[in-house]
């Protein structure tokens, strides 16, 4: 038995295609590490608190982390392989009934494993192809967006009962558009601020309010209806207006949002799933050659 691992590694190691997926899984990993520690993000679970989850804290994500390491690198080998959106959905399913394995029941990272795991899929598929002119949003909606369209919700989820209610498509709007909200919004913003700071999590940050501001968030809807999406719309922009995270006061007006997102019990989930996959397309674009 041992020899067989032994060649299964070497033979991964000479093999381009296999340490690309690796990268790409690892890539997804660091993008939900680094917007689990970012803090403050309203209402979110960080390493500081658990935001408005008394049922959730920060070791359930990190245990979450780790139970989808190996979903990321099937999905990447999936999607090189150019497979029907049937196949990345069974593969998601089957992440996620190891997340709630993982975390005892809770729901930490569903969002994350349909919007990162499509960026994935998309990313293998790029490499693969060696396609070097369109982006990995451009690669999801030419290879999977018609299934989309026809992708069934379930009547049981949030997401469908928020999109009987106000028309609001969530995540899968997102995937079907290309990812317009991070193309558009979320990367300039995290690219730019970046650029001007040299700093990481001030750039997380910015970005997460930045996206808060514009996000038609269904977790936001779930949790405080129509009142609670254009209070927290408010804040961000508030904040933004006051200069974000280049104020001198920026902290403070920050953690002062989280509270009032508590004491709401509101949770911009939608927002921290898009942050995720603005880390994730950059990271991405960093380390690996097309």
């Amino acid at each position: 038995m041992r020899p067989l691992i032994l060649k299964q590694a070497l033979h991964e190691s000479l093999n381009p295609l296999a340490n690309a997926q690796k990268t790409i899984r690892d890539s997804c990993l660091l993008a939900l590490w680094h917007e689990l520690i970012t803090f403050p993000k309203p209402g979110l679970v960080s390493l500081e608190d658990s935001g408005s989850h008394s049922d959730m804290s920060a070791s359930h994500f990190s245990s979450s982390i780790f139970a989808l390491r190996f979903y990321f690198y099937q999905i990447a080998e999936a999607g090189s392989r150019g497979l029907k959106f049937e196949v990345l959905r069974e593969l998601g399913v089957s992440s996620e009934q190891r997340m709630l394995a993982a975390t005892n029941g809770r729901n930490t990272h569903r969002g994350a494993i349909f919007n990162l795991g499509l960026l994935a899929a998309a990313a293998g598929y790029q490499l693969k192809n060696n396609i070097q002119l369109k982006s990995l949003g451009e690669i999801v909606t030419e290879l999977w967006g018609e299934e989309l369209i026809k992708h069934q919700r379930s009547t049981e989820s949030n997401g469908f009962k928020i999109f009987k209610k106000h028309g609001t498509g969530g995540a899968l709007s997102e995937a079907q558009s290309g990812f317009r909200t991070v193309y558009q919004i979320g990367l300039p913003a995290y690219r730019k601020l970046l650029f001007q700071t040299q700093d990481l999590e001030l750039a997380r940050i910015h970005t997460f309010f930045k996206l808060l501001s514009v996000t038609e968030d269904t977790n936001l809807l779930h949790r405080g209806g129509l009142d609670g999406l254009l209070f927290a719309r408010n804040e961000a922009l508030s904040f933004l207006h006051e200069g974000s995270v280049l104020n001198p006061d920026w902290q403070q007006h920050a953690v002062s949002i989280h509270h009032k997102f508590i004491a709401r019990k509101l949770s911009p989930g939608g927002c921290a799933d898009l942050l995720g996959a603005c880390l994730l397309i950059d990271y991405l674009d960093l380390t690996l050659d097309v």
